[in-house]
Protein backbone atom coordinates (compact mmCIF):
# COMPACT_ATOMS: atom_id res chain seq x y z
CA UNK A 1 0.00 0.00 0.00
CA UNK A 2 1.02 3.61 -0.89
CA UNK A 3 -0.24 6.44 0.65
CA UNK A 4 0.21 10.31 -1.61
CA UNK A 5 1.49 12.62 1.57
CA UNK A 6 1.53 15.38 -0.62
CA UNK A 7 -0.61 16.06 -3.93
CA UNK A 8 1.79 17.13 -6.94
CA UNK A 9 0.60 18.72 -10.42
CA UNK A 10 -1.25 16.56 -12.62
CA UNK A 11 -0.21 12.80 -11.57
CA UNK A 12 -1.91 9.94 -12.64
CA UNK A 13 -1.89 6.24 -13.05
CA UNK A 14 -1.03 5.08 -16.83
CA UNK A 15 0.03 2.31 -19.19
CA UNK A 16 0.42 2.54 -22.50
CA UNK A 17 -3.59 3.19 -23.02
CA UNK A 18 -7.13 2.00 -24.42
CA UNK A 19 -7.50 1.42 -28.20
CA UNK A 20 -10.44 0.65 -30.54
CA UNK A 21 -12.87 2.84 -28.75
CA UNK A 22 -11.94 6.11 -31.10
CA UNK A 23 -15.03 5.67 -32.75
CA UNK A 24 -16.81 6.23 -29.69
CA UNK A 25 -14.98 9.46 -28.67
CA UNK A 26 -12.07 7.69 -26.63
CA UNK A 27 -9.00 7.95 -27.19
CA UNK A 28 -6.42 5.84 -26.53
CA UNK A 29 -4.34 8.21 -23.90
CA UNK A 30 -1.90 6.38 -21.66
CA UNK A 31 1.44 7.34 -20.67
CA UNK A 32 2.95 10.02 -22.37
CA UNK A 33 6.56 8.21 -22.38
CA UNK A 34 6.28 5.03 -22.95
CA UNK A 35 9.55 4.16 -23.76
CA UNK A 36 10.34 5.46 -19.77
CA UNK A 37 7.15 3.45 -18.78
CA UNK A 38 8.41 0.30 -20.53
CA UNK A 39 11.87 0.89 -18.63
CA UNK A 40 10.70 1.23 -15.25
CA UNK A 41 8.38 -1.72 -15.22
CA UNK A 42 11.42 -3.73 -16.78
CA UNK A 43 13.67 -2.81 -13.96
CA UNK A 44 11.63 -4.50 -11.34
CA UNK A 45 10.32 -7.00 -13.59
CA UNK A 46 6.63 -6.14 -14.64
CA UNK A 47 5.31 -6.31 -18.36
CA UNK A 48 6.63 -3.26 -20.21
CA UNK A 49 2.92 -1.91 -20.36
CA UNK A 50 1.92 -2.55 -16.85
CA UNK A 51 0.17 0.47 -14.66
CA UNK A 52 2.77 2.75 -13.15
CA UNK A 53 2.25 5.93 -11.79
CA UNK A 54 3.16 8.88 -14.10
CA UNK A 55 4.89 12.44 -11.84
CA UNK A 56 5.08 16.23 -13.20
CA UNK A 57 7.05 18.30 -10.59
CA UNK A 58 6.35 19.68 -8.45
CA UNK A 59 5.60 15.67 -8.30
CA UNK A 60 3.62 13.69 -5.33
CA UNK A 61 5.03 12.86 -2.00
CA UNK A 62 4.55 9.15 -1.12
CA UNK A 63 4.81 7.15 2.05
CA UNK A 64 4.96 3.26 1.62
CA UNK A 65 3.48 1.29 4.17
CA UNK A 66 4.98 -2.22 2.71
CA UNK A 67 8.09 -3.50 1.69
CA UNK A 68 8.51 -3.32 -2.00
CA UNK A 69 10.31 -3.07 -5.38
CA UNK A 70 10.28 0.27 -7.41
CA UNK A 71 12.07 1.93 -9.88
CA UNK A 72 11.75 5.44 -11.37
CA UNK A 73 12.26 6.28 -15.12
CA UNK A 74 11.78 9.23 -17.22
CA UNK A 75 12.25 12.42 -16.04
CA UNK A 76 15.12 13.15 -13.05
CA UNK A 77 13.05 15.06 -9.98
CA UNK A 78 15.99 14.49 -7.67
CA UNK A 79 14.29 11.49 -5.75
CA UNK A 80 14.71 11.21 -1.94
CA UNK A 81 14.20 8.08 0.26
CA UNK A 82 14.15 9.31 3.61
CA UNK A 83 16.39 12.12 2.80
CA UNK A 84 18.77 10.14 0.39
CA UNK A 85 19.48 10.50 -2.89
CA UNK A 86 18.52 8.03 -5.09
CA UNK A 87 19.46 7.51 -8.79
CA UNK A 88 16.70 6.78 -12.13
CA UNK A 89 17.07 4.04 -13.89
CA UNK A 90 17.62 1.63 -11.01
CA UNK A 91 16.05 -1.00 -9.26
CA UNK A 92 15.64 -0.37 -5.00
CA UNK A 93 13.72 -1.80 -2.63
CA UNK A 94 11.40 0.52 -0.17
CA UNK A 95 10.84 -0.79 3.54
CA UNK A 96 8.14 0.12 5.11
CA UNK A 97 7.56 3.08 6.28
CA UNK A 98 9.50 4.94 4.04
CA UNK A 99 9.07 8.37 2.34
CA UNK A 100 9.77 9.16 -1.41
CA UNK A 101 9.31 12.48 -2.26
CA UNK A 102 11.26 14.62 -5.16
CA UNK A 103 13.23 18.05 -4.55
CA UNK A 104 14.21 19.62 -8.12
CA UNK A 105 14.32 19.29 -11.54
CA UNK A 106 17.40 18.21 -13.33
CA UNK A 107 16.32 16.49 -16.46
CA UNK A 108 12.79 16.63 -18.27
CA UNK A 109 9.47 16.72 -17.63
CA UNK A 110 7.82 12.84 -16.87
CA UNK A 111 9.10 10.92 -14.57
CA UNK A 112 7.41 7.29 -13.91
CA UNK A 113 7.03 5.13 -11.02
CA UNK A 114 6.81 1.16 -11.54
CA UNK A 115 6.06 -1.07 -8.42
CA UNK A 116 6.56 -4.77 -8.65
CA UNK A 117 3.83 -6.67 -9.28
CA UNK A 118 1.76 -3.63 -10.30
CA UNK A 119 -1.34 -1.39 -8.59
CA UNK A 120 -4.35 -3.11 -7.97
CA UNK A 121 -6.79 -1.16 -9.83
CA UNK A 122 -10.10 -1.99 -11.68
CA UNK A 123 -9.80 -1.70 -15.65
CA UNK A 124 -11.80 0.47 -17.75
CA UNK A 125 -12.18 -0.61 -21.42
CA UNK A 126 -9.10 -2.61 -21.31
CA UNK A 127 -6.77 -0.29 -19.79
CA UNK A 128 -5.96 1.28 -16.33
CA UNK A 129 -4.59 4.72 -17.39
CA UNK A 130 -6.29 7.35 -16.16
CA UNK A 131 -9.03 9.53 -18.53
CA UNK A 132 -9.91 12.67 -17.02
CA UNK A 133 -12.50 13.96 -19.39
CA UNK A 134 -14.39 10.76 -19.13
CA UNK A 135 -13.60 10.19 -15.27
CA UNK A 136 -12.90 6.70 -15.53
CA UNK A 137 -9.56 4.79 -15.21
CA UNK A 138 -6.99 4.80 -13.07
CA UNK A 139 -7.73 5.95 -8.96
CA UNK A 140 -11.46 7.35 -9.76
CA UNK A 141 -10.90 9.30 -12.98
CA UNK A 142 -9.10 11.90 -11.38
CA UNK A 143 -5.60 12.92 -10.90
CA UNK A 144 -3.90 11.89 -7.61
CA UNK A 145 -4.50 13.71 -4.32
CA UNK A 146 -3.39 13.72 -0.59
CA UNK A 147 -4.43 10.89 1.08
CA UNK A 148 -5.66 8.88 -1.50
CA UNK A 149 -3.83 5.15 -0.91
CA UNK A 150 -2.78 3.14 -3.87
CA UNK A 151 -2.66 -1.18 -3.44
CA UNK A 152 0.06 -3.66 -5.20
CA UNK A 153 -1.84 -6.03 -6.83
CA UNK A 154 0.62 -8.64 -5.47
CA UNK A 155 4.26 -8.74 -3.54
CA UNK A 156 6.24 -11.22 -4.10
CA UNK A 157 9.47 -9.98 -3.04
CA UNK A 158 10.03 -9.55 0.55
CA UNK A 159 12.81 -7.95 1.49
CA UNK A 160 13.36 -6.23 5.22
CA UNK A 161 16.26 -4.22 3.94
CA UNK A 162 16.26 -0.75 2.16
CA UNK A 163 18.34 -0.78 -1.30
CA UNK A 164 19.39 -0.30 -4.41
CA UNK A 165 20.29 -3.23 -7.12
CA UNK A 166 23.57 -3.18 -8.33
CA UNK A 167 22.46 -2.57 -11.94
CA UNK A 168 21.52 0.53 -14.35
CA UNK A 169 19.46 0.68 -17.47
CA UNK A 170 21.21 2.85 -20.30
CA UNK A 171 18.44 4.43 -21.67
CA UNK A 172 20.59 6.83 -23.70
CA UNK A 173 19.73 5.12 -27.21
CA UNK A 174 16.11 5.46 -26.27
CA UNK A 175 15.84 9.45 -27.16
CA UNK A 176 17.02 11.58 -29.69
CA UNK A 177 20.41 13.28 -29.16
CA UNK A 178 20.39 16.76 -29.41
CA UNK A 179 16.91 19.19 -30.11
CA UNK A 180 15.12 17.82 -33.06
CA UNK A 181 12.24 15.85 -33.57
CA UNK A 182 12.06 13.91 -36.68
CA UNK A 183 8.72 13.51 -38.88
CA UNK A 184 7.01 12.59 -42.02
CA UNK A 185 4.92 14.40 -43.93
CA UNK A 186 1.38 14.83 -43.14
CA UNK A 187 -2.35 14.64 -45.76
CA UNK A 188 -1.79 18.75 -45.70
CA UNK A 189 1.99 18.49 -46.55
CA UNK A 190 1.40 19.74 -49.83
CA UNK A 191 -0.76 23.11 -48.65
CA UNK A 192 2.58 24.35 -47.48
CA UNK A 193 3.64 26.90 -49.91
CA UNK A 194 7.35 26.96 -50.69
CA UNK A 195 7.93 29.67 -47.78
CA UNK A 196 5.82 27.70 -45.56
CA UNK A 197 7.80 24.24 -46.26
CA UNK A 198 11.24 25.83 -45.60
CA UNK A 199 9.97 27.51 -42.10
CA UNK A 200 8.78 24.28 -41.20
CA UNK A 201 12.49 23.50 -40.36
CA UNK A 202 12.78 26.21 -38.16
CA UNK A 203 13.14 26.89 -34.58
CA UNK A 204 9.77 25.84 -32.35
CA UNK A 205 9.32 26.15 -28.92
CA UNK A 206 6.02 24.95 -26.45
CA UNK A 207 4.40 27.57 -24.95
CA UNK A 208 2.89 27.59 -21.61
CA UNK A 209 -0.79 26.33 -23.24
CA UNK A 210 1.00 22.85 -23.53
CA UNK A 211 -0.80 19.51 -21.74
CA UNK A 212 -1.53 16.63 -22.20
CA UNK A 213 -3.57 16.73 -24.80
CA UNK A 214 -2.02 19.02 -27.33
CA UNK A 215 1.79 20.64 -27.10
CA UNK A 216 1.31 24.02 -28.42
CA UNK A 217 4.45 25.94 -30.34
CA UNK A 218 5.96 29.17 -31.23
CA UNK A 219 7.60 30.08 -33.94
CA UNK A 220 7.92 31.46 -37.39
CA UNK A 221 4.27 31.34 -38.68
CA UNK A 222 4.08 28.85 -41.42
CA UNK A 223 2.13 29.59 -44.48
CA UNK A 224 -0.12 27.63 -46.61
CA UNK A 225 -1.63 28.08 -50.42
CA UNK A 226 -5.48 28.72 -50.66
CA UNK A 227 -7.59 26.31 -49.77
CA UNK A 228 -11.09 25.39 -48.67
CA UNK A 229 -12.35 24.55 -45.78
CA UNK A 230 -11.71 20.73 -44.47
CA UNK A 231 -13.78 18.55 -43.43
CA UNK A 232 -12.84 16.84 -39.53
CA UNK A 233 -11.21 12.96 -39.60
CA UNK A 234 -9.88 10.90 -37.48
CA UNK A 235 -6.25 11.66 -35.60
CA UNK A 236 -3.29 10.09 -33.61
CA UNK A 237 -0.71 11.06 -31.22
CA UNK A 238 1.91 12.43 -33.42
CA UNK A 239 -0.15 14.18 -35.97
CA UNK A 240 1.27 18.41 -36.53
CA UNK A 241 -1.59 20.30 -36.74
CA UNK A 242 -1.42 23.55 -38.65
CA UNK A 243 -3.81 26.02 -36.69
CA UNK A 244 -5.52 29.65 -38.45
CA UNK A 245 -2.79 32.06 -37.17
CA UNK A 246 -0.07 29.71 -38.85
CA UNK A 247 1.35 28.48 -35.54
CA UNK A 248 1.64 24.67 -34.52
CA UNK A 249 -0.17 22.30 -32.30
CA UNK A 250 1.37 18.91 -31.93
CA UNK A 251 -1.52 16.26 -30.25
CA UNK A 252 -0.15 13.85 -27.59
CA UNK A 253 -1.70 10.75 -25.52
CA UNK A 254 -4.72 13.13 -24.48
CA UNK A 255 -5.49 14.39 -27.79
CA UNK A 256 -9.50 14.55 -29.46
CA UNK A 257 -10.28 11.97 -31.81
CA UNK A 258 -10.98 13.81 -34.66
CA UNK A 259 -9.42 17.16 -35.79
CA UNK A 260 -10.26 19.70 -38.72
CA UNK A 261 -6.89 21.47 -39.41
CA UNK A 262 -4.18 20.34 -42.09
CA UNK A 263 -2.69 17.25 -40.35
CA UNK A 264 0.87 18.79 -42.23
CA UNK A 265 3.01 16.58 -40.38
CA UNK A 266 3.48 13.24 -38.00
CA UNK A 267 5.98 13.12 -35.08
CA UNK A 268 7.61 9.66 -35.52
CA UNK A 269 6.81 7.04 -33.13
CA UNK A 270 10.60 6.39 -32.36
CA UNK A 271 10.98 10.50 -31.00
CA UNK A 272 7.78 10.27 -29.29
CA UNK A 273 9.05 9.75 -25.53
CA UNK A 274 11.90 12.78 -26.48
CA UNK A 275 8.91 15.03 -27.36
CA UNK A 276 7.18 13.51 -24.29
CA UNK A 277 10.02 14.60 -21.70
CA UNK A 278 10.14 18.76 -23.27
CA UNK A 279 8.74 21.42 -20.74
CA UNK A 280 7.35 24.50 -21.85
CA UNK A 281 9.61 27.25 -23.27
CA UNK A 282 12.04 24.34 -24.36
CA UNK A 283 13.43 25.41 -28.45
CA UNK A 284 13.78 22.45 -30.95
CA UNK A 285 13.31 22.49 -34.50
CA UNK A 286 12.05 19.48 -37.06
CA UNK A 287 13.56 16.98 -39.98
CA UNK A 288 11.50 15.05 -41.97
CA UNK A 289 12.05 11.49 -42.91
CA UNK A 290 10.56 9.14 -45.15
CA UNK A 291 7.84 6.43 -43.60
CA UNK A 292 10.81 3.50 -44.04
CA UNK A 293 12.90 5.16 -42.02
CA UNK A 294 10.48 5.83 -39.24
CA UNK A 295 9.95 2.12 -39.33
CA UNK A 296 13.23 0.91 -39.37
CA UNK A 297 13.95 3.80 -36.12
CA UNK A 298 10.41 2.42 -34.31
CA UNK A 299 11.73 -1.42 -35.04
CA UNK A 300 15.16 -0.58 -33.33
CA UNK A 301 13.47 0.67 -30.47
CA UNK A 302 10.98 -2.14 -29.66
CA UNK A 303 14.01 -4.13 -29.89
CA UNK A 304 16.71 -2.51 -27.43
CA UNK A 305 12.97 -2.41 -24.92
CA UNK A 306 12.87 -6.22 -25.26
CA UNK A 307 16.42 -6.22 -24.66
CA UNK A 308 16.36 -4.67 -21.63
CA UNK A 309 13.35 -6.46 -20.53
CA UNK A 310 15.16 -9.85 -20.83
CA UNK A 311 18.01 -8.32 -19.32
CA UNK A 312 16.47 -6.99 -16.25
CA UNK A 313 14.56 -9.91 -15.28
CA UNK A 314 17.70 -12.19 -15.62
CA UNK A 315 19.64 -10.73 -13.05
CA UNK A 316 16.92 -9.69 -11.24
CA UNK A 317 16.32 -13.75 -11.03
CA UNK A 318 19.78 -14.17 -9.97
CA UNK A 319 20.08 -11.76 -7.59
CA UNK A 320 17.49 -12.91 -5.78
CA UNK A 321 18.61 -16.09 -5.94
CA UNK A 322 22.07 -15.15 -4.60
CA UNK A 323 19.99 -13.86 -2.08
CA UNK A 324 17.28 -17.15 -1.13
CA UNK A 325 14.87 -15.12 -1.85
CA UNK A 326 12.05 -15.51 -4.93
CA UNK A 327 9.59 -14.03 -6.99
CA UNK A 328 7.23 -16.84 -7.34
Amino acid sequence: MIQVLQQGIMDSVQDTGRYGYQHLGINPGGAMDRAALAVANSLVGNELGEAAIELHFPASAFLFEENVLIALSGADFGAMINERPVSINKPFFITSQTVLRFTRPVWGARCYMAIQGGLELPHWLDSHSTHLKAGAGGLEGRVLQKYDRLSFRRNTIQLKTEMPLPWTADVRELYTPGNVIRVTTGSGWELLDKAGQASFGGDFHLTEQSDRMGFRLQGSPIHTIPYEEMLSAGISRGTVQLLPNGQLIILVADHQTTGGYPRIAHVIAADQPTLAQFSPRHHFSFHVIDPETARELLWQQEQRLLFLQNACKLRLEEWLHSKGLSTN
